[in-house]
């Protein structure tokens, strides 16, 4: 064998031993081992977890006879490597996050009001309601009835049911800082005290962070509607999510939700109406409600009726 031939069988070698090391890989079977149903069955899920990571599924052979291969290439891969599978396990969200720059008076809501206004919160905590809004320990004998807002955008319409409901306590949920930002103003503006604001995911704060049966309303009104096919899961109405709020209300409490996508509308309704035992549709099977007039129109509603959109409301009421 010549030097040449000799290099290069060593460094496509070196490759190899590198890029199974940074992807986890066992070691390969000996030459003259049998490969059974089970291995190529295995081997076929890894190709198409690496296809959907947007990797190679060839890629643990390694490089092609005849072609070079450099050792930096193959270190270089395993950050990729790494970022694909966090791709694979990440959680899918109903949002994304594309943010303006804040104002100089949103920039001062979040120095100057999130202390009185905001929460912080961390998944796997769980909140006590009541305890947000009593500055100490909640009177248990007069609990007052709290709603949770899902995406309250602007926080306009929240701020206008806040001021018009001063017997109920809201909190408002949304993950936009310019949105919360131009809430916090509203609420130092309007002298507001019944309104508390968190920025988190609205799916884990409805799985693990709020007591069963602690809210008595809670409110989703145009979310986005993700239009597309393949974009469908990324709807925040699953069954899942219908099955964290049943867990959360209470008995008789309300889920008022409002759409001017009609396919979403459709989609809501199939969804809500499916879960039957959990709640009961106030329009009636497959019916949906009037707008109440407690619920402003918002800038999503206004923006949909200029456009020609039909707005529908369904409120269903917890069993």
């Amino acid at each position: 064998m010549d030097k040449t031939n000799r290099n290069a069988i060593q460094s496509t070698t070196k490759v190899l031993k590198l890029s199974n090391r940074d992807a986890g890989n066992a070691a390969e079977p000996a030459p003259d081992s049998t490969v059974k149903p089970t291995d190529l069955a295995a081997g076929s899920a890894r190709d198409t977890a690496k296809t959907a990571a947007g990797l190679g599924a060839d890629r643990d052979a390694g490089p092609v006879a005849g072609a070079s291969a450099s050792p930096g290439a193959a270190i270089a891969a395993g950050p990729a490597i790494a970022e694909a599978r966090e791709r694979i396990a990440r959680p899918i969200r109903s949002f994304v996050l594309r943010e303006g720059r804040l104002t100089a008076g949103q920039e001062r809501a979040f120095r100057e009001l999130w202390t009185r206004f905001g929460v912080n919160w961390q998944p796997g905590e769980t909140l006590d309601p009541q305890a947000l809004f009593s500055g100490g320990p909640p009177d248990l004998s007069q609990p007052r009835p709290i709603t949770l807002e899902i995406g309250f955008g602007n926080g306009e319409s929240l701020a206008t049911m806040a001021a018009a409901a001063p017997e109920r306590d809201f909190i408002g949920l949304e993950v936009h800082r310019p949105g919360v930002g131009h809430l916090l103003l509203l609420l130092e503006q309007q002298g507001l005290t019944n309104v508390r604001v968190l920025r988190a995911d609205a799916t884990a704060l409805l799985e693990t962070g709020l007591p069963a049966a602690s809210l008595d309303r809670v409110q989703l009104f145009f979310p986005d509607p993700w239009p597309k096919k393949r974009h469908h899961k990324r709807r925040i109405v699953q069954p899942s999510v219908v099955a964290a709020v049943a867990q959360v209300l209470q008995t008789g409490g309300i889920f008022h939700l409002a759409t001017d996508w009609t396919p979403y509308a459709d989609w809501m309704l199939t969804m809500l109406d499916n879960a039957n035992a959990l709640f009961e549709n106030c329009a009636g099977p497959g019916q949906f409600s009037p707008r109440p007039a407690q619920r402003p129109l918002t800038k999503f509603e206004r923006r949909g009726q200029r456009l020609g959109h039909q707005v529908h409301d369904l409120i269903y009421r917890r069993r």
